[in-house]
């Protein structure tokens, strides 16, 4: 018997009358991470502001980006409206203007799966496997939606649709979507594999029609509903499977700490105690001027990370006083534990013990990263 998988013959059921549904007997069958829309370190639930850049990462392991700021907000069960039985959480947008989407505009969210997660359906081989993407969609807006699914070069996608045919309700999308055979796909690497694209206001350059592989890049179907293009206009999702085959099956449910760990390996919020001086690591005066102090990730990380303290002052307390902190982190083991050097500007003692923590506040983290 293969890893990853559990024998029919050997499962069954206790419940008289009740068995398998087709696929739900195959552990992490669903190649998207978080597609209960469950995880959301960063923002707390807290609504995201789109005001600067072009891309942020909101609730774990999806990626907005945007050509034009301030055209919507996301966030985590935004319209507080109930999701579709069986899920307990959504990823919401609200479109901040009406706003008249140009032929080079963008707006659209994903999620890139590595490519140790994705190997093994061959595409650009003949061998390439057909896969399923299915999910919940609610918006304030009917008519047909659309996005892609893209090479890690963007030089690759199939622009898919569907429809949402009455407003405010939760319906339920699968989209069957042949392998592609051709093009250029990283294999079993931690590279990106694949892209999931949403569109949700996409221009005539980055959309294309619905329905086959295309060379180029491209977010969108031809046609698609503009979510940005009405003022307040709202578009939720959740239960975001990607499965190989050709027809889906049960959403994946996974344990809590599971999902949290998949997501941990892009991205962890390594300090937040909650409290204010709350410790975040131990470590010594390396020199007079100098300390340092191990932080340690709960599960090692995609590739050596960017560590980052967010929020307010982290200090460095040692004997005698305390010293606030500019974190530079150095890597002994990268993608396991950095290590946080620390700059005193007052003199400490050489040698000496001292500790890492929270200032008087509860808002300060350390932003651990490695996404793709």
């Amino acid at each position: 018997m293969a890893y990853g998988t559990v024998s029919a013959d050997i499962i069954q059921s206790s419940v008289p009358g009740v068995s398998l549904g087709a696929g739900d007997a195959t552990m992490m069958k669903n190649r998207i991470i978080n597609g209960a829309m469950v995880i959301d370190q960063r923002n707390a639930g807290a609504s995201v502001s789109t005001s600067s850049g072009g891309s942020a990462y909101t609730l774990d392991r999806w990626q907005f980006q945007w050509s034009q700021t301030s055209k919507f907000t996301i966030q985590q069960n935004a319209g507080s409206v109930t999701p579709p039985a069986g899920f307990s959480n959504y990823l919401g947008i609200t479109s901040s203007s009406a706003y008249s989407v140009g032929s080079s505009d963008y707006f659209f969210f994903q999620q890139k799966i590595e490519g140790f997660n994705f190997a093994d359906l061959a595409w650009g081989t003949a061998s390439a496997k057909t896969v399923t993407l299915s999910f919940w969609a609610y918006s304030s807006l009917t008519g047909t939606f659309g996005g892609s699914l893209q090479n890690s070069a963007e030089n690759r996608a199939y622009p898919f649709s569907y429809s949402i045919p009455v407003a405010n309700t939760w319906t339920s999308i699968s989209i069957t979507i042949p392998g592609d055979t051709t093009g250029t796909w990283i294999g079993a690497t931690n590279g990106t594999g694949v892209k999931v694209d949403f569109g949700f206001g996409v221009g005539s350059a980055g959309s294309a029609s619905a329905g086959s592989w295309q060379a180029g890049a491209y977010y969108s179907a031809t046609g698609a509903t503009s979510v940005v293009g009405t003022n307040g206009a709202t578009f939720y999702v959740t239960g975001v499977q990607l499965e190989v085959g050709s027809s889906a099956t049960g959403f994946e449910y996974r344990q809590y700490q599971q999902e949290l760990a998949l997501c941990q390996r892009y991205f962890e919020e390594c300090a937040n105690t909650g409290v204010s001086q709350g410790h975040i690591a131990s470590g010594y005066n390396q020199s007079a001027t100098q300390a340092r102090a191990t932080l340690r990730y709960s599960v090692p990380k995609r590739a050596t990370p960017t560590v980052s303290a967010n929020g307010t002052t982290i200090y460095w307390e040692f004997a005698g006083g305390s010293a606030t902190s500019n974190i530079t982190p150095s890597f002994d083991n990268p993608t396991s534990r950095a290590v946080l050097v620390f700059n005193a500007s007052l003199s400490i003692t050489s040698g000496a013990g001292a500790s890492l923590h929270e200032a008087n506040s509860a808002t300060t983290q350390i932003w651990v990263s490695a996404e793709l």
